[in-house]
């Protein structure tokens, strides 16, 4: 395994739409493992292919528990992701990118999704995400489709502090 160079703006792969995943080989699944090795060195909650130089539909998602921050951290692999569910409530809240160093912003979201999408061996999968862990999908997400945070945040900001930053990443 190994940690992949994450790409950063102004790079044209972060504004390529993404090509579906149908080969769930070895070769892809060296790239997974990649993925999250790079995504928990950087560190993050999440990285999608485009970031680390792959026009593939493939997001890497690790995050624990909101209400119990005791609770282990649980990885989701998702290829070819979709939302196919929205709750009507959104909400406001700060999030940063690891292609968009030194910069944050505030960002409306959903507060519940629905995704759908392919696990690491090809297998069909759903999962609801409300709260942070509806956040990190829809910007992962939205990587696959080209969009930045930047794109669809009301203010974007450098941060005051390192603990600022850290706070939205």
């Amino acid at each position: 395994m190994a940690e992949l160079k994450i790409v950063t703006v102004p790079d044209d792969v972060l504004r390529m739409r993404t090509q579906k995943v149908v080969e769930f080989d070895k070769k892809f699944h060296q790239l997974v493992d990649d993925m999250v090795d790079t995504m928990r060195a950087a560190p993050g909650v999440g990285l999608a292919a485009t970031q680390v130089g792959v026009s593939k539909k493939l997001i890497v998602v690790e995050y624990g528990d909101d209400e119990n921050e005791e609770a282990p951290k649980k990885l989701y692999v998702v290829a070819n992701a979709e939302i196919i569910k929205k709750s009507l409530e959104t909400e406001m809240g700060i999030e940063a990118c690891l292609s968009v160093p030194n910069l944050i912003g505030d960002v409306e979201r959903h507060v519940q999704i629905v995704v759908k999408g392919q696990n690491k061996m090809g297998q069909p999968i759903r999962i609801k995400a409300q709260g942070w862990l509806a956040r990190i999908f829809q910007h992962e997400i939205d990587h696959l489709n080209a969009v930045l945070f930047t794109d669809i945040a009301e203010r974007v900001w450098q941060p005051d502090s390192e603990e600022e930053y850290n706070a939205a990443a």
